[in-house]
């Protein structure tokens, strides 16, 4: 059977079947199948992909720089406390975005392998290309104001869960429980790999709660753009945090 690719459709020898455009003929958006992979795996291999989100005219980037592997079968996981409709999401098929609001603010999952485990994008940093110009950057800027109003500096701008969902403008009711959009939200692959990754404790985890486990990876480029440097002073390494060095 001939399979052609005819712009945005497929045709398998009858109909076409009409596939969602990309936004721009180099784009490389992650697909589903991406995701369904353990959630420690997913975490590390989602550092330095680029989030994009088109508000109005412009494509909001950033560069993903600090993520957290949750299960099902640990205490720290929304999943742990068992199905509702609100957490469906993290029981779907990997590739599911999962919304929740975290002090106030909105924070962005995706669902990974196996039902109940996810990776919480935890801090991203502004991204800057041909398709996320300084306008673009400006409206991040607009988007998460400072507590005086006053633009918020580049490195802070989306430096923790709730900064980088504002500062994208992503928010609960638009996205939650939905699959990517690559006309309106995507995870694109610029082929970046860091060289070198922190794994350590998540944070925010309450007591008793399995808050021992070693689920947070940092580009270790971006340390000290994250919600909490993992490299900061006291920290010792081979106790509090490990370095996992990939690539040549």
């Amino acid at each position: 059977m001939d399979i052609i690719l005819a712009g945005s459709f497929v045709t398998c020898g009858k109909s076409p079947m009409l596939l969602t455009a990309l936004p721009w003929p180099d784009a490389r958006p992650l697909p589903d199948a991406f995701f369904d992979r353990d959630a420690q795996l997913l975490a590390r291999e989602l550092l330095g992909k680029v989030i994009r989100h088109k508000q109005g005219p412009y494509w909001l980037s950033a560069r993903i720089i600090e993520t957290e592997a949750y299960y099902f079968a640990e205490k720290g996981s929304h999943a742990s406390l068992g199905y509702t409709e609100k957490r469906k999401a993290l029981f779907l098929d990997g590739g599911h975005i999962y919304m929740y609001y975290a002090r106030g603010g909105d924070s962005l999952n995706f669902s990974a392998q196996g039902p109940g485990n996810a990776v919480l994008i935890k801090s991203g940093y502004p991204w800057v290309d041909a398709h996320a110009d300084e306008n673009a950057l400006a409206q991040m800027q607009l988007n998460n104001p400072d507590a005086a109003g006053n633009p918020r500096p580049i490195e802070r701008l989306c430096a923790g869960q709730t900064l980088l969902c504002k500062a994208m403008g992503l928010k609960v009711p638009n996205w939650d429980a939905k699959r990517f959009d690559h006309e309106q939200l995507f995870v694109d692959d610029l082929g970046i790999i860091p060289k070198q990754i922190i794994q350590t404790t998540r944070l925010g985890i309450p007591h008793g709660r399995d808050e021992h486990l070693p689920y947070r990876f940092v580009d270790a480029d971006h340390a000290r753009h994250c919600t909490r440097n993992p490299l900061r002073r006291g920290q010792v390494e081979g106790r509090d945090f490990f370095i996992l060095t990939q690539g040549n």
